[in-house]
């Protein structure tokens, strides 16, 4: 089993909050704009429909753009503190639980299969997809509608026919009760109804021509179909809704103020309006400029009485102008601020030694997991690191070797088999690189962590004193079934880091003597075939006595469990046979000794074939782990090797190893693939293995039955 540990991902918090920030900016610019049109409601049109136009490029332009770009020039070393990134487990084709029994949080100490450290759940799903959704489903029926009836006036376009142009402006005659009106966005085009001609007077149809033109010239579609893209994203805001209605208005206004200005009647204008509003429908699209518009009442009496829009006098522009400069000033002046105070109170650190934090995103399990590096210097110079997942474990996860040179962070997790390399920003506030885990290479980008940001570390479980040293423990109850056939692979661990409540998924009564004696097949002789066929799932009940047992209690109560479920009985006789013999090279071992509590259980784990780590074991351990797991034949110990040692061994198998799990190796034929077996024992850890044939340690069987289920 391979487990990918990881972290940091991006928080729907600070996307949701930058998005609420952006609506309620938007919103006050909105009414602020709205009490200037209305000062201004005696001055032309055109300045009010600019003003409705800048409300509504506001909701495309967030005040966050100007104040990052302010922010940037004024300091262009400081970096925002990017949103936390997280774990997955790939199963290999090592050991592998059944599905009714999940994999446990650890491996026993014996154990020659392989476990990891536990995944837990991870943060529950946010709803923000929810809305996400919501929003999709506004935003497409606004853009359908709006192409919809594109498409229908773009169809009475196309049955038109062509006039000559007016203008410049390309003119069509539609057979259509649509009213006259100005198509298309960047290459307009008036449409005419047909017998349009003949339902006004050649006065009122030059003035009705006249409206348009003006709307061609002032881009009127343009300037709407920019509102539309507003309307399609913020369809659920009302401001927008009373903008785009606003926009409409001024525009029809500015048009009916500029047709008087080129001295038509204003009464035959407004005549030609009521004729065409009369004979014709208004247009389906606010992005196809009409003649009618809104609010037809209000447009006659404008038009009727002659009123002069007034000029706009120096006070308003002052006040136009100041609007204007403060739109731009302030969050530019804001971002420049806040770049100088953080630059003022945040000094660039470039030290290493500080506690680090982010979250990694693993796609495959849709999950984020906080980390933490707590990395300290020793007086010597040397980094040491505290490595913590913490939506995984409260414990911290050995870390072999860190590195920083150059600005570059390097940590080798080789417990796990997972390293990060990251580089320093200029300001030493990050550190941005990928973790990289059984081929995987996720993007992990580290935050240096300050008192108010720092993430908790959850609190250990309660650990157990160990139990009695002269304590003779048993299992109380234990349930044995046969496996399911469909199963894969073998398993014998623990479920909690007590060690008082023992599994094992799909063993065979042989894998059980190994687990318990240390022996090889090859060493248990006289007994049945089922012992080396027969599969079995063990489920033990708590010892009964109290305390956390240790490797040889773990051992013993598992002999007993033997004896009285299958009732094992055996004798220790000498056999020579073919083995291998684990010796010491000239140039000395390459062994790591361990610093854990020597009466704590041993690790003995498969990262995946051929990788393999070693915590706390013994020469004896080792020798014994590699018999029952690896090799096809038992592995005797002549190291004369004393105390437990930590170390890690990493081989290309063959064919002939591993048949404990039943599956065929798969060739490796990259270039930077491990040495074989031997030679990397020897390489690796200063120790040879030796073909011999030699007296060797068998369990010969005198009784074994068939357990009963329960």
């Amino acid at each position: 089993m391979i487990a990918f540990l990881s972290h940091g991902a991006l928080s729907h918090g600070t996307w949701a909050a930058a998005l609420v920030q952006h609506l309620w900016q938007s919103t006050i610019v909105c009414l602020a704009l709205w009490l200037l049109a209305l000062m201004l409601r005696r001055n032309d049109a055109r300045v009010r429909f600019r003003l409705w136009l800048l409300a509504s490029v506001k909701f495309l332009l967030p005040f966050g753009l100007l104040i990052a770009a302010s922010g940037s020039l004024s300091s262009r070393h400081l970096s925002s503190a990017p949103a936390p990134y997280f774990s997955f487990v790939v199963e290999g084709p090592a050991a592998q639980p059944s599905a009714a029994e999940p994999a446990p949080p650890a491996l026993s100490a014996q154990a020659a299969m392989t476990v990891t450290q536990p995944v837990v759940h991870a943060k529950s799903r946010s709803i923000w997809p929810l809305f996400l959704v919501l929003w999709a489903l506004g935003s497409c029926t606004v853009l359908s509608l709006w192409c919809w009836c594109w498409w229908r006036v773009r169809a009475i376009a196309r049955s038109g026919e062509r006039l000559p142009d007016l203008a410049g402006l390309k003119v069509v005659m539609v057979p259509s009760h649509v009213e006259p009106g100005v198509f298309g966005v960047f290459c307009p085009v008036l449409l005419l109804p047909r017998g349009v001609r003949d339902r006004l007077t050649p006065l009122q149809f030059e003035a009705i021509v006249a409206h348009e033109l003006s709307h061609a010239r002032r881009r009127d579609n343009l300037t709407a179909a920019l509102h539309m893209v507003v309307s399609a994203v913020f369809w659920f805001h009302p401001f927008v809704w009373w903008i785009g209605r606003e926009l409409f208005r001024e525009r029809e206004a500015a048009c009916d103020e500029a047709v008087v200005e080129r001295n038509h009647s204003s009464h035959v204008y407004a005549e030609g309006i009521l004729n065409v509003c009369k004979f014709y429908k208004e247009g389906p699209l606010t992005c196809v400029s009409g003649v009618s518009g809104v609010d037809l009442k209000n447009r006659l009496v404008r038009i009727l009485s002659e009123r002069v829009a007034e000029k706009l006098n120096f006070a308003r522009k002052l006040v136009l102008g100041a609007a204007a400069v403060l739109c731009v000033a302030l969050p530019v002046t804001f971002g420049a601020l806040h770049a100088s105070k953080m630059q003022a109170q945040t000094p660039a650190k470039q030290n290493i030694d500080d506690t680090w934090q982010g979250t990694l995103h693993v796609p495959q399990m849709q999950k984020d997991l906080r980390q933490i590096f707590k990395i300290t210097k020793a007086p010597d110079g040397t980094l040491k690191t505290l490595y913590y997942s913490i939506d995984q474990a409260a414990q911290p996860i050995p870390v072999k070797e860190t590195t920083f040179q150059g600005g570059e962070l390097k940590v080798n997790v080789e417990v796990i088999g997972g390293t990060y390399t990251g580089k320093m920003s200029a300001d030493g506030t990050t550190v941005t690189g990928q973790w990289e885990q059984g081929g995987a290479h996720l993007p992990l980008i580290l935050v240096r962590a300050t008192p108010e940001t720092a993430w908790a570390i959850p609190e250990p479980p309660a650990k157990i004193p160990p139990m009695a040293a002269n304590a003779d423990p048993s299992f109380e109850v234990a349930t044995i079934k046969p496996s399911d056939p469909a199963t894969k692979g073998k398993v014998f661990t623990f479920k909690d880091a007590t060690l008082r409540h023992f599994i094992a998924v799909n063993v065979t009564l042989n894998d059980m003597i190994n687990f318990a004696y240390g022996l090889n097949s090859k060493q248990i002789v006289g007994g049945p075939a089922w012992m080396e066929s027969d599969k079995f799932d063990v489920d033990t009940g708590q010892p009964d006595a109290p305390g956390s047992p240790s490797d040889n209690q773990v051992k013993n109560m598992m002999k007993k469990l033997l004896a009285s479920r299958f009732g094992l009985k055996s004798h220790d006789d000498k056999r020579e046979m073919s083995a291998y013999v684990l010796t010491v090279t000239k140039s000395g071992p390459k062994l790591t000794k361990s610093e854990a509590d020597p009466s704590s259980p041993y690790g003995f784990f498969f990262r995946g074939l051929g990788d393999l780590h070693v915590v706390n074991a013994t020469m004896d351990d080792f020798a014994n782990g590699m018999g029952g797991s690896v090799f096809d034949r038992p592995v005797v110990n002549h190291t004369d090797l004393e105390g437990r040692w930590d170390f890690t061994l990493k081989w290309t198998p063959d064919e002939s190893q591993f048949q404990i799990f039943e599956g065929k190796i798969p060739p490796n034929d990259a270039a930077d693939a491990p040495p074989p077996v031997f030679k990397a024992i020897q390489e690796q850890l200063g120790l040879k293995l030796d073909a011999a044939k030699t007296q060797v340690k068998v369990m010969a069987i005198d009784h074994v039955t068939k357990p009963s289920e329960n």
